[in-house]
């Protein structure tokens, strides 16, 4: 079975590798194509790879290629995790909405809209080409924003592309660990749009367990949410929310520590991975090693300026593993050898949301089997979050609509509409900065 990764000079790829590395079933995957735009970032990546596979018997094939359409013909799986713009674009994302005050995350508020406005048009190519190409492949999407991109190729692929996101595994993770259950045990009701959901309750044999979490501040207090949003506030919701809402319930403070950091989150990562994919050029490196020491740093500081606006200290251990390409070989393993599985997946609505329309995608728990991913019914969410969901589900279209006409007004209209953007006038002057540092952007008029 052959799987190729877009944006395969990424720095998480030996992650996916290695995951595929312990699969021994049947079925199995047996051969990656890495494409990427950059030779250099892929030659980095396929050394390591290498010594991921030392030892290891009958390892999955690994070929490169700077060639898209080569590396999608004859494709089972794809899977898409490509940048537009780079690490330099996610740092100018970030320093041209702090400028003006608002936050500049890769996938919430205005950081989010510029990343998608020049990943929308790239993204839908991709769709045309897998439709085309390799019209029997599933296309699982980690390529953030991952609902609105997920979204995007949807329209040509159809139920065919899947997005896949590691907030919501490690949430269930950490809250079944605080209450002393296996994961794999449970059943999360989790419910919103990628990087804005709840989890509403977590059942145990046919037990919901989550409200002795929330009646405990001790235990509600223990893990990273907790911490992060305070015992207080969870109570009040009476729910566990997605990490990435402590923009939206706490945006002040968050904006703040942004502007007061020494470097935002995109400036670290691309100055770290440039020091990395340097030393790769070296034939003498220990390619493995340096991959190992780099991922360690990235992890460590994940939301290191929200945790220390809440207070909440170091990660946990546990936490510093990741889990995406967990779900990603969990999906492909369920649709190939149609062993069913429920993952938390983005997928399209079809009526789990009725507050939304049948093609919105959105982020929710599904039975996978060899037809796909089906989203589980839901019980709708209360009024705050429907009203937040809608808000933000509304600004996706605008997006999406903007980078399918190329209009400039419509990309200036979904910064203006976004809850964390606060005035027209800052929404045209985030429209005017975003344009002067993205040559991506050049296609708005």
């Amino acid at each position: 079975m052959k799987l190729t990764i877009l944006g395969g000079g990424g720095f998480r790829v030996p992650l996916v590798y290695g995951a595929l590395l312990g699969d021994r079933g049947e079925g199995r995957v047996t051969e990656v194509v890495l494409h990427d735009l950059d030779a250099d970032r892929l030659y980095a990546i396929a050394r390591v790879l290498n010594e991921q596979a030392a030892g290891v018997p009958d390892a999955p094939a690994v070929a490169t290629t700077t060639d898209l359409d080569e590396a999608l013909c004859g494709a089972d799986f794809v899977f898409s995790a490509i940048r537009v713009g780079g690490l330099e674009g996610r740092a100018n994302d970030e320093r041209v909405a702090l400028a003006e005050g608002v936050l500049g995350q890769e996938t919430v508020g205005a950081g989010g809209i510029a990343y998608g406005l020049r990943t929308g048009p790239v993204a839908v190519d991709i769709a045309r080409r897998v439709s085309r190409l390799a019209p029997d492949a599933w296309v699982i999407n980690f390529t953030n924003p991952a609902g609105l991109v997920t979204e995007a190729m949807s329209r040509h692929l159809g139920d065919r592309v899947i997005g896949i996101c590691d907030s919501p595994v490690g949430l269930g993770r950490r809250i079944a660990r605080t209450l002393g259950v296996h994961p794999k045990d449970a059943w999360i009701d989790y419910v919103g749009l990628n990087h804005l959901g709840w989890v509403r309750g977590l059942r145990v044999a046919g037990r919901d367990e989550l409200p002795r979490l929330l009646a405990d501040p001790d235990l509600l207090g223990s893990f990273e949410e907790g911490k992060l949003f305070g015992v207080e506030w969870l109570q009040s919701l009476g729910a566990v929310p997605n990490e990435y809402l402590h923009y939206y319930y706490f945006n002040r403070e968050a904006v703040r520590a942004y502007q007061q950091a020494d470097k935002t989150r995109g400036a670290f990562l691309r100055d770290q991975q440039a020091r990395f994919y340097d030393e790769m050029q070296r034939p003498d490196a220990a390619a493995l090693t340096v991959w190992d020491r780099t991922r360690a740093e990235r992890e460590a500081t994940y939301m290191a300026e929200n945790r220390e606006t809440a207070g909440a200290g170091e990660r946990d251990a546990d936490d510093l593993s990741g889990g995406y390409e967990k779900v990603a070989l969990a999906l492909m393993r369920a649709i190939a050898r149609d062993e069913r599985t429920t993952l938390i997946l983005n997928v399209r609505n079809q009526g789990t949301l009725s507050v939304l329309d049948t093609d919105a995608v959105i982020e929710v728990p599904c039975l996978v089997d060899a037809n796909g991913a089906h989203p589980v019914a839901v019980a709708p969410l209360p009024g705050h979050a429907t009203g937040l969901v809608c808000a933000v589900k509304a600004v996706e279209r605008e997006v999406l609509a903007a980078a399918a006409s190329g209009s400039r007004a419509t990309a200036v209209k979904a910064f203006a509409l976004h809850p964390l953007v606060d005035s027209v006038n800052v929404a045209r002057r985030l429209m005017e900065g975003y344009t002067a540092v993205h040559p991506g952007l050049a296609y708005l008029a």
